[in-house]
């Protein structure tokens, strides 16, 4: 459990290490691919990921046209567009399932409970889901490379409107 929320760890809303793996690589390949391609190894030791598990990645990778292999003495990988073409969506959604935060299944016309019906919280967690693909949507390699995230995370406006009117009733 999480202390204090009385809700169970495995309900939070995470990152599978595939992905988070995925995007740590493809920024580390971002970073030293300029001259030369990178090879999976030199890539496991900076950012400390299995070779093998880096190199099960890398076919998702490839099979969905996000790097491009080398062969021979001194091959390895390179990204197949540009940093600023690469948005971290697509990167997790090549090794990954689509980051979900419901605990439904699919719903299909009827509904995801037992009795057809959307639970409760349902529009939430999935509107809650669908945000955190468009922020990851709009974030690209070079972004990460280059620390500018933070200009995207805005104050929600109902956070703002209750500061404004904590402050109007001081």
């Amino acid at each position: 459990m999480i202390a204090g929320s009385g809700r169970h760890e495995e309900d939070a809303v995470k990152l599978s290490t595939k992905g988070r793996y995925a995007v740590m690589a493809m920024v580390d390949l971002a970073r030293h691919a300029q001259a030369k391609p990178v090879s999976l190894s030199d890539i496991a030791t900076r950012q400390e990921i299995s070779l093998s598990y880096l190199e099960q990645l890398f076919a998702r990778l490839r099979r969905a046209g996000l790097v491009k292999s080398v062969r021979g003495p001194g091959g390895g990988y390179r990204l197949a567009r540009g940093s600023a073409e690469t948005r971290v969506s697509e990167i997790i959604l090549a090794v990954d399932e689509p980051i979900k935060a419901t605990r439904c299944t699919e719903m299909g016309a009827t509904g995801c409970r037992a009795d057809r019906s959307k639970c409760l919280t349902h529009d939430l967690w999935e509107e809650l889901g669908n945000q955190i693909h468009a922020f990851l949507n709009s974030v690209t390699l070079l972004d990460v490379l280059e620390r500018r995230l933070a200009p995207r995370i805005v104050e929600a406006p109902a956070a703002a409107n209750s500061d404004s009117s904590m402050a109007a009733a001081s």
